[in-house]
């Protein structure tokens, strides 16, 4: 049907409705059914693949849900399932990859297996390259193909069995538009030359993948404007945290659905200016879990209040000279390199820090002459020669 590759704006416009089909798919929970997953890998070099995962209901994040498309056969996979996978993995460690949003799903993959990606194409690196103003899977599908994902299923339960037709319907959908898209996307990026840019960014994404999810360190507890307090509220802060993080793994559920960071600086802030601990909690609710929960709180919240905040551990007092404030000439060097950063960006109608983060910025004003190695070679190339740093 031709009206599905309208434009959205102009489908929108006519009050044209797409349904699109769900591709015929191979959902795999037994070991037996793993072969023609296996033989169709044989046969191909590129494979689209995409992972759900349960982070939004687990206190450890596990990969629930494999989606392949292999030539034009859809595969999914069980991964709570007792399936051995070696021969899947291996096969596919051979395969260029066409992935969107590939970040979490490589740390994902390496903190399970230590799957390491050969290459890949990824469709949302590639969009922000091209500045498209919105870059999710669901957006580009929409704008494209007139797809509409299911929001209900991209935040559904991935670990509970078992999965229902619904959300099997969207994760296969997940996949199976990602080649068109990704032609798509290629012809823009071919015309303005940027081809080249979209293969270091996704090697640099796979080789940041590759380090896996940061693990916490004893400095973890110290979110949001936590330097700000200086007596009592940095006790509370440590205990109510630490709380939150035993409680978390011991009822299973992500920390934020537990107590968010707002009401936990919430409750060392009401610390800090002396509260009672009747009004430091006085404001807390914990919804559904409220009342089980006040009273490992409450005996959080007195340690807190009695523990000498200069017993706390303390950070390293060996500054990282990346994060050390800046001079003032740096931070005018800083200065410069941004307005000409900001003036290429606009220019090729790029956002800003595709070319350089903030992070970036300074670290070049301390070292203009590591650029190289802070930016990515396009990346430099389009601010080495700009006067900020031709007179640096």
């Amino acid at each position: 049907m031709i009206s599905r590759y309208l434009p959205a704006p102009l489908r929108r416009m006519l009050n044209i409705k797409v349904t699109t089909p769900t591709p015929a798919y191979l959902f795999i929970d037994q070991q037996s059914q793993l072969d023609p997953l296996l033989k169709a890998l044989d046969k191909v070099d590129e494979v689209a693949l995409d992972t759900e995962a349960d982070n939004m209901f687990h206190y450890k994040t596990r990969v629930c849900l494999l989606q392949f498309l292999v030539g034009k056969e859809v595969f999914m996979v069980d991964v709570l399932a007792p399936l051995k996978l070696d021969g899947l993995w291996s096969r596919l460690a051979k395969k260029h990859l066409l992935m969107h949003g590939s970040d979490f799903d490589i740390r994902l993959l390496y903190d399970f297996c230590e799957f390491r990606p050969k290459d890949m194409f990824d469709t949302m690196l590639a969009a922000q390259l091209l500045n498209r103003p919105r870059v999710g899977l669901a957006s580009l599908l929409e704008d494209h193909f007139g797809v509409k994902l299911s929001k209900e299923s991209q935040k559904a339960n991935w670990s509970k069995r078992p999965l229902t037709q619904k959300m099997l319907d969207y994760a296969a959908l997940d996949v199976w538009h990602l080649p068109a898209l990704r032609d798509i996307l290629t012809r823009e990026l071919k015309r303005l030359k940027r081809m080249p840019w979209l293969a270091q960014q996704c090697q640099a994404q796979i080789e940041s993948g590759l380090l896996g999810f940061a693990p916490r360190d004893e400095h973890a507890w110290r979110i949001g404007h936590s330097e700000r307090l200086r007596g009592s509220g940095l006790g509370v802060l440590h205990a109510v945290w630490h709380w939150r993080e035993q409680t978390a793994e011991k009822i299973d559920a992500p920390p934020f659905k537990v107590c968010n960071n707002d009401r936990l600086l919430r409750l060392a802030g009401a610390a800090e200016n002396g509260e009672s601990i009747e009004t430091i909690l006085a404001s807390m609710h914990m919804g559904k879990r409220h009342e089980r929960l006040l009273p490992s709180l409450t005996a959080a919240v007195k340690a807190g209040l009695k523990r000498d905040p200069q017993s706390l551990p303390r950070r390293s007092r060996k500054r990282d000279p990346n994060t050390a404030p800046l001079t003032q000439s740096e931070v005018a060097l800083q200065d410069r390199i941004k307005l000409d950063r900001d003036r290429v960006a606009q220019i090729l109608s790029l956002e800003a820090t595709l070319i350089a983060n903030r992070t970036q910025l300074a670290r070049i004003a301390r070292q203009p002459k590591l650029i190289n190695e802070i930016l990515l070679p396009w990346q430099a190339d389009l601010l080495r020669h700009e006067p900020s740093l031709k007179q640096a």
